[in-house]
């Protein structure tokens, strides 16, 4: 059973903004950390963003740093990721992952072990 369910993509032109968000149904949520992540065509899985699991810490890509920003809402066990000024490397299929404590940044797929299916992001110029 998928744990957790990403929507919010879309097309949006260079320079527009999205919000992903991740819902979780996994009892333990709030005790993981959290990520987001993103699949370019022919390219690695890489990460995005890390949050910890009160979300008072978080953890960003080089490339996206500035513009995007991870949160979450434990009472709502959602994961957000906002994009704004969105480029056409941007364009991807996003996922979010979780993580059991204890857990520290990182953006290495294989430190997550649940996973989301997706959603896409398509940004043109």
């Amino acid at each position: 059973q998928v744990q957790l369910a990403e929507s919010g993509g879309g097309s949006v032109q260079a320079g527009g903004s999205l919000r992903l968000s991740c819902v979780s149904t996994d009892e333990d949520f709030r005790r993981s950390c959290a990520g987001w992540f993103r699949q370019i065509t022919g390219k690695d899985r890489e990460g995005v963003a890390w949050i910890s699991i009160g979300g008072g810490g978080t953890f960003y890509a080089d490339s996206v740093k500035g513009r995007f920003t991870i949160s979450r809402d434990n009472n709502k066990k959602t994961v957000y990721l906002e994009m704004n000024n969105l480029k056409p490397e941007d364009d991807a299929t996003y996922y979010c992952a979780t993580d059991l404590t204890p857990c520290s940044p990182s953006l290495w797929p294989v430190n997550y072990d649940s996973w989301g299916q997706g959603t896409q992001v398509t940004v043109s110029s």
